[in-house]
């Protein structure tokens, strides 16, 4: 399905899992990214995406107009980001700010991971 991703790597299977399940779809073109950082709007669309798969209630939305960079989240992670605003999951870099296309730092995964266990 990727081209990037090479078969028997410790991340294969799952990546192929994730995508025949409809929890991460790639780049396109046959791209996938394994060695890209993940954004944050990323990471919340995986979320999302598993959490319809598991049949958790994905229907919360927060309006994100009141951050000055709201315009930056790209068509595709709207929804996703707007339910990961309203469960919790992931809040501003600042009062004004919710950087949505800057890098998931390792310490901010593991605090929206622990929250989407523990939240959901």
């Amino acid at each position: 399905n990727f081209t990037d991703v090479e078969s028997g790597e410790w991340y294969s299977d799952a990546i192929l899992w994730a995508n025949a399940n409809g929890i991460v779809s790639g780049y396109g073109n046959g791209q996938f990214g394994t060695d890209d950082p993940i954004t944050r709007e990323q990471m919340t669309a995986v979320l999302y995406h598993y959490a319809s798969y598991k049949g958790y209630d994905i229907s919360a939305m927060d309006d994100l107009s009141s951050y000055t960079d709201s315009s930056d989240i790209s068509t595709w992670a709207q929804a996703s980001m707007s339910w990961a605003n309203a469960k919790g999951l992931i809040v501003g870099r600042s009062a004004a700010t919710i950087v949505p296309k800057d890098t998931a730092a390792r310490a901010e995964v593991a605090s929206i991971l622990q929250r989407f266990v523990e939240g959901l």
